[in-house]
């Protein structure tokens, strides 16, 4: 039996061991779900706390609890971060970050250091299959080329795909295995393994033509996402300038049954997609001597959204007769979005380390980051604060950046000084509150 059907009746079966590489937010309810529905599963990753947090069936992401962990390594879910068990998986899934140099240009050294660490263990009847976020070609101009050099034919020996992750943290309403899984192969034969690498855990497979059309759907979906919140971050400011409140608006336009999707504004761009993703393509777009202006011009105004916050809540200090500098301040939520504990580049660390650099003293409360975390770009020594009448009050300003379900919107509201709302919490006219 050659490599191609020998692989397939493996996936098929449910036989074929899975191998994730990356053991984050995409790489481990992937690894679950592969658990879940049988198949044998060993994640992979250079952190040694994380392997040994899921070995012993304990969680580090807040919204996979322990019990499920624990559930699948019962079930015969392994974890290690010894690249040369590579040779003993029939799928190599690679989830590592693709995050953007301080120049704004792709940064493929983890998917390219990863991939360099399994090569030497990769076999024949293998299919390796790319789910970081990466612009047209990475695919093809990166992968393909150390596959082959290995001395593996792709298409023959080894199955190539790209099939970009579409996770979204603490979303109740779709879960790893009710989104919609695009796949594109490098050859026909590699997208037929493909789709039954994912056909038995995924609803619904998408095929396209190729590996770049899988890579540009990826980032078209976030640069829709991208480009429609710049827009209405800038309609915001115009707003504020001119006394309407952008909230009621948004919610007036959305009663139109047709032509019109509702996006909200707020303090910035976080996870690891959307303020990302729009910069690949206008990296790679240069190549071809385009300048993606539409989409620069989206990225430029959500870049500015967290210095807009911290200009909005020097001037709510002012008319209180403060200064910022000196004064206390305590940051509501921390991660990038309400209800997780994902970080990723969250603008809530950007505002906390703008108004630190103009000599505020900053606090922050989140009950999903109980102690802040190191991070690529920043690094805070600080724990949640405890949300009391007494604490509330001892700051100068409150600004609220994350609106978490779990606060006490009204012993805020009744207790802080001053409340800078970048997430139209707050709908009431009052002194005490300032829309950001």
């Amino acid at each position: 039996m050659d490599a191609k059907h020998s692989l397939l009746q493996k996936l098929n079966d449910k036989t074929a061991t899975i191998g994730v590489l990356g053991m984050g937010y995409v790489g481990l309810p992937l690894m679950l779900r592969y658990n879940a529905v049988g198949y044998p599963v060993i994640g992979f990753d250079i952190d040694q706390a994380k392997v040994d947090t899921v070995k012993s069936g304990k969680t580090y992401i807040e919204h996979f609890p322990s019990d499920k962990i624990g559930h699948a390594v019962e079930q015969g879910m392994d974890a290690t971060t010894e690249f040369s068990r590579i040779k003993e998986v029939d799928a190599v899934i690679l989830c590592v970050p693709t995050p953007l140099s301080k120049y704004r240009e792709p940064d493929l050294s983890y998917v390219i250091n990863t991939l360099e660490a399994a090569l030497p263990y990769m076999r024949k009847g293998q299919i390796i299959s790319l789910e970081s976020t990466t612009y047209p070609g990475t695919t093809e101009e990166e992968l393909l080329p150390r596959i082959e050099k290995q001395g593996l034919k792709v298409g023959e020996d080894i199955f190539l795909v790209y099939s970009p992750e579409r996770e979204d943290p603490g979303n109740k309403d779709f879960t790893t295995a009710t989104i919609p899984k695009i796949v594109g192969g490098h050859t026909s034969e590699c997208l037929n393994v493909g789709k039954a690498l994912y056909a038995q855990v995924i609803e619904k497979i998408v095929p396209v033509s190729s590996t770049k059309a899988a890579e540009m759907t990826k980032l078209l979906e976030n640069i829709h996402r991208a480009v429609n919140i710049g827009l209405v971050n800038e309609m915001k400011i115009v707003a504020d300038r001119m006394g309407i409140d952008i909230h009621e608006v948004i919610d007036a336009a959305a009663t139109k049954p047709f032509g019109f999707t509702p996006y909200y504004p707020g303090p910035g761009l976080g996870g690891h997609c959307i303020p990302i993703d729009p910069f690949y393509l206008t990296w790679k777009a240069r190549e071809y001597g385009l300048n993606t202006r539409f989409i620069e011009l989206a990225g430029e105004v959500n870049t500015r959204m967290p210095d807009y916050v911290v200009e909005k809540t020097q001037g709510a200090l002012n008319r209180h007769k403060k200064s910022l500098s000196g004064s206390n301040i305590l940051i509501l939520g921390v991660s990038y979005k309400k209800n997780v504990d994902d970080m990723r580049e969250t603008p809530s660390a950007h505002i906390m380390e703008r108004l630190m650099s103009m000599g505020a003293n900053i606090d922050y409360s989140d009950p999903h980051v109980p102690v802040f975390p190191d991070m690529r770009k920043y690094k805070f020594d600080k724990s949640s604060v405890e949300l009391t009448a007494d604490n509330i009050a001892s700051y100068d300003a409150v600004v609220l950046a994350t609106d978490h379900d779990k606060f006490d919107y009204d012993l805020i509201y009744q207790h802080a000084k001053i409340i800078i709302d970048s997430r139209g919490k707050y709908r009431q006219i009052s002194d005490k509150v300032v829309k950001a």
